[in-house]
């Protein structure tokens, strides 16, 4: 079991094989920083996609590595994502990251019918927290993309998850569905749902892993907590993956675990796609971009084991 994001980063790096990434629009400085420093220590080989004098001009200013990395010229960054995102479908790539590109123009690239990485499946955003003291990594979905999940797109998400951890070597996951409480209250639709999406897992409808719910976020975590409430479960106070209710509650915990976790690293990867999407924010720090490659290196890896 993975203890802190540098042990992700190193069985990136221990891979038997580089994973190839392909990055949509390549031409964005933090970006290309983060991706430099990811072929340099052999985690990835890199293809990018973008603008050639721009990225050309970036790569001179911090010292990217470009003669390593194969470079496809399109300026537009429309036409950019739906080239990179081929590239992956067809089998020259393994994972996807987005450059300077919109969101929603990658995604939009991400699902298309013909060219795209399309499962059937709902896209969802895992999160990989390292917080000072907890002594492991905890993962969280979904904070990103989904803004109100219903049950049955709630039982995609933590799949989602599930097969994200799974890929880094979890055996079997133990998921919290998140409520105010654990306790099952019909007026309440997180809490009721919680225990619907455990009565699933236990009927095989969500697979590998095991779900309870519904259970308030200190019990989730903190095994005295649970214990003091009188909570028997395999998960309460030992959660590997946190399921939010809705976006609100995830991007909350998201950022407060970020801001008011001065030392805490965090890295996340959209699943449910054919190959990983690495889709970071801006505002998102260099170390965090290249946790979530290694991140998803090391996903992608597991989904061809």
């Amino acid at each position: 079991m993975y203890k802190c994001m540098d042990d992700i980063v190193e069985a990136a790096k221990a891979l038997p094989q580089r994973q190839r990434l392909v990055v949509a629009a390549a031409q964005d400085r933090e970006v290309l920083e983060a991706v430099g420093d990811a072929v340099a220590w052999g985690i990835v080989s890199a293809v990018l996609v973008g603008d050639r004098e721009q990225i050309s001009s970036i790569a001179a200013e911090i010292d990217f590595p470009l003669a390593q990395c194969t470079l496809i010229a399109e300026k537009d960054p429309i036409l950019a994502a739906r080239q990179a995102v081929a590239l992956v479908a067809e089998g020259q790539g393994d994972l996807v990251m987005k450059g300077k590109v919109g969101t929603a123009d990658i995604l939009r690239a991400v699902l298309d019918k013909e060219k795209g990485l399309r499962t059937g499946r709902l896209l969802s955003h895992v999160t990989a927290f390292e917080i000072q003291g907890w002594g492991r990594l905890l993962f969280m979905t979904d904070g990103a993309m989904n803004i109100a999940p219903d049950l049955g797109q709630k039982a995609q998400i933590a799949q989602n998850a599930v097969d994200v951890l799974r890929g880094l070597g979890f055996a079997r996951p133990k998921v919290a569905a998140l409520a105010a409480v654990e306790l099952v209250n019909p007026d309440m639709p997180a809490a009721l749902e919680g225990a619907l999406l455990a009565k699933m897992a236990d009927r095989g409808q969500i697979k590998d892993c095991i779900v309870d719910g519904p259970l308030a976020l200190d019990n989730a975590i903190s095994l005295h907590s649970a214990q003091v409430k009188g909570i028997d479960s395999p998960v309460a106070g030992q959660a590997d993956i946190l399921l939010v209710p809705d976006i609100e509650a995830g991007n909350v915990l998201y950022k407060a675990i970020v801001y008011f976790g001065k030392e805490a690293r965090v890295s996340g990867v959209i699943a449910g796609a054919k190959a990983p999407v690495v889709l970071t924010s801006r505002s998102d720090s260099h170390q965090a971009k290249l946790d979530s490659i290694a991140l998803s290196a090391v996903y992608a890896a597991g989904l061809k084991s």
